[in-house]
């Protein structure tokens, strides 16, 4: 385990109780936050990454952004196997040299995109049929942790990895717009993204919110889709099977009359501990890796023409020129 921050804390939480694995140790740069996970948790420090590598087959990586090409590097060069949060890494460049080292050394690669292990996403899956249009709202309360890249690679990343499996198809148009408020780098951004099939998604992330929201919908031909990812709740709404769509009712109706809501269920479970469940499975050879390395590359590339784009487009809404910026 690399890195004890506060979402490695809970990373070695479970590995430390997971039964089809032993935790051969974590390393923390910062030496009071390692005592104190060390003590809060009773687990074992390792002096480096080096040290760590010598007694691990695999290893999990939960650093800043900008550190994980160099970390994961080390630990697939030593033939280790990775988790990687997300993203996959700073740049497509950092992406593709580190999936051919994996490549070359028949290493195993999961990024930690662990939406896909929500309650609501597991349960509308089976649902889910060509989505004509997706709108995603991820809000989050303001946090140092993560403000190092924009906000783009750092909450939105999440939900264009949902609704590119989602739709399963590739993104073609990219409209996007943001700004940074409270730091150096985008705090709030919205994208509009079409799809080859015609789908289009429509996501908005915000870092200095004053509430949490994780929602996401989903609109298809069979019906409606709500998702609340913050609760793992959803429900699905659909005509009712007797109801004749080519005959529509005139004037009011309740439409409670007319459209089935059934409510999303699925198997209940921590999403980071069911994430590392299935990095284990893949390490047996039991079950294919749920989101893979080429996964955690496509929403990165999708995530930085975000970025980019609404970097081409800030002069137009600040007045601000592009050399300017520079």
């Amino acid at each position: 385990m690399i890195g004890a921050g506060s979402l490695g804390f809970h990373h070695i939480r479970i590995l430390r109780d997971m039964d089809t694995v032993e935790l051969a140790g974590f390393v923390e740069s910062n030496d009071s936050r390692a005592e104190q996970v060390a003590s809060e948790l009773g687990v074992r420090r390792s002096d480096d990454v080096a040290a760590l590598l010598q007694k691990a087959d695999a290893v999990t990586i939960v650093v800043p952004t900008p550190a994980h090409y160099a970390v994961a590097k080390s630990a697939l060069d030593a033939g280790k196997h990775v988790f990687i949060e997300k993203p996959i890494s700073a740049t497509l460049e950092q992406a593709d040299e580190l999936l051919q080292i994996a490549a070359t050394n028949g290493c195993v690669v999961q990024i930690g995109h662990v939406e896909r292990f929500n309650q609501a996403v597991r349960a509308a899956l089976p649902y889910v049929h060509q989505p004509r249009f997706i709108e995603s709202e991820r809000l989050a309360l303001f946090s140092l942790r993560g403000s190092d890249v924009a906000v783009v690679l750092d909450l939105m990343i999440h939900d264009i990895d949902l609704v590119l499996t989602l739709v399963g198809d590739t993104a073609e148009e990219i409209s996007a717009v943001g700004v940074p408020v409270l730091t150096p780098t985008l705090d709030i951004a919205n994208a509009r993204v079409t799809f080859s099939s015609g789908a289009v998604a429509n996501i908005t992330s915000s870092r200095i919110s004053r509430d949490r929201v994780r929602k996401i919908r989903i609109f298809q031909q069979s019906g409606y889709l709500s998702l609340d990812l913050a609760s793992g709740t959803g429900e699905f709404f659909r005509l009712k099977k007797q109801i004749d769509s080519m005959q529509p009712p005139v004037g009011p109706v309740n439409i409670t009359d007319y459209v089935d809501r059934i409510k999303l269920t699925a198997p209940e479970g921590e999403p980071l501990r069911l994430e590392f469940d299935s990095f284990v499975t893949a390490l047996r050879g039991d079950a294919p890796v749920v989101v893979t390395g080429d996964d955690g590359r496509k929403a990165l590339a999708v995530a930085l023409r975000i970025v980019e784009e609404i970097e081409r487009t800030r002069p137009a809404f600040t007045g601000e020129t592009a050399a300017a910026r520079a």
